[in-house]
């Protein structure tokens, strides 16, 4: 198939799973022998136009590129100005079977393609507006959101979720049928994933300081609950002299939980290192004793599956798509959202129990290895993009057999001739 991707973020500039998820399933779809065009915005120092391990990356820029980001919807607007531009432009070189956009930050761009170039629209909901805020819509920029969250269900011939959590909210969220969201979930190339022995021990050298290692790896935002696990910092210390926190990643809220470890003394026993390059991180997570993923909310949560790629146990918090990966006592932990003396329980297990914390992370890649490789995750993408393709082929077909027949040429001379008899007679 030849498939249009419209996505925010794109490797390089990768905010997070979304642009990550993207990038693995178009190379992915790509070294299955589809066509795969990824439209996205433009970063400094990378081409406008590429071609990468059989991709090709199309990089605009912002309508108008001065708006600044915390302005948000009218950057988002500026940037669907640019994608739309550039996709109808790709489009008009080769034809497209279909078009799947990511999220609601490509919404505008995403619906005039599909009106301009005549092709069924796929969306994937990577989270929900109204999720984030553990289903309130606080704002006008949230209930915005959710509107165009909406709109984007509804111009969408069929919605993909990366969790069975994730379709339950959206159809409960947008009053959308069942069957027509599929749930495909997210992947992890486990080879890249991996690291050699003397990375690990560099990344011990570099954040332990001879006792345990704990990590965690994803966006600062409230969400991701990591003001619980500073706020359980205190009683791990008690309990594990010499422990190390190592927070890697960046968000709207790292000031704030930077305040929070200053109020809690936390000291040098919590290190922001910010966004890691792919293999520092793997690193770092490989090195790790344990990977904490506090999330009040995740729809899926692939920084557990990476974590476990790298072979580390985890404790996550029993919500969304994280407790479909994470089975309790087989996969990994699960402690309740939010639950400071559970999250610090469910670590120190982990890191008392080192035989139980080999045996989770061991079922956890064998489980990975089964169900979340990459090409499989592919081939249901494309099984919904043929679906998609089939279901408005059939709308179209339905549609154009409820119009009255549009006349022939014979048929036209003959009514003129009709005409010219009736005039005649008269």
């Amino acid at each position: 198939m030849r498939v249009l991707q419209l996505s925010w973020e794109y490797p390089p500039l990768v905010y997070g799973g979304l642009g990550r998820h993207v990038h693995a399933l178009s190379e992915s779809l790509a070294a299955a022998g589809h066509e795969v065009t990824v439209v996205t915005q433009e970063v400094d120092g990378s081409p406008a136009d590429e071609t990468v391990h059989g991709v090709r990356i199309v990089r605009v820029a912002h309508d108008l590129p001065q708006l600044p980001q915390a302005d948000l919807l009218a950057w988002v607007m500026a940037l669907n100005h640019g994608v739309a531009r550039a996709a109808l432009r790709v489009g008009r070189e080769r034809p497209y079977d279909v078009v799947h956009a990511h999220d609601w930050m490509v919404t505008h761009a995403a619906t005039t393609v599909k009106e301009a170039l005549g092709l069924p629209l796929v969306a994937t909901l990577h989270a929900t507006e109204a999720g984030r805020h553990q289903g309130w819509l606080p704002t006008d920029l949230s209930k915005t959101i959710h509107a165009v969250e909406w709109w984007l269900t509804y111009q969408a011939r069929r919605v993909i979720t990366c969790s069975a959590h994730m379709q339950w909210e959206a159809t409960r969220l947008f009053d959308l049928p069942p069957d027509s969201v599929d749930v495909v979930p997210n992947g992890i190339d486990l080879d890249r994933w991996s690291v050699s022995s003397e990375a690990v021990l560099g990344a011990r050298r570099t954040y332990a300081a001879g006792g345990p290692l704990i990590v965690y790896t994803g966006r600062l935002e409230y969400e991701k609950g990591v003001h619980t696990l500073l706020r359980a910092m205190p009683r791990l210390r008690r309990r594990f002299p010499g422990i190390r926190l190592v927070v890697a990643g960046q968000g709207t809220h790292a000031d704030e939980l930077r305040a929070l470890s200053t109020q809690l003394r936390l000291g040098s026993s919590v290190r922001y290192v910010g966004w890691l390059a792919e293999e520092e991180l793997i690193a770092l997570a490989a090195a790790a004793d344990c990977a904490i993923v506090p999330s009040l909310y995740e729809p899926f949560g692939m920084v557990a599956l990476e974590a476990a790629a790298c072979g580390t146990p985890l404790a996550v918090g029993d919500t969304g798509g994280l407790r479909e990966f994470v089975e309790h006592g087989i996969t990994g932990l699960l402690f309740p959202p939010d639950d400071i003396p559970a999250l610090a329980d469910a670590v120190t297990s982990l890191l008392r129990d080192e035989v139980m914390a080999r045996r989770l992370s061991r079922d956890a890649r064998r489980v990975l290895d089964r169900d979340y490789r990459w090409s499989s995750i592919a081939a249901r993408t494309v099984e919904v993009y043929e679906r998609a393709a089939h279901e408005e082929a059939a709308l179209m077909a339905a549609h154009k057999a409820a119009q009255p027949p549009r006349p022939t040429d014979r048929s036209l001379r003959m009514a003129a001739a009709e005409g010219n008899l009736l005039r005649d007679d008269a």
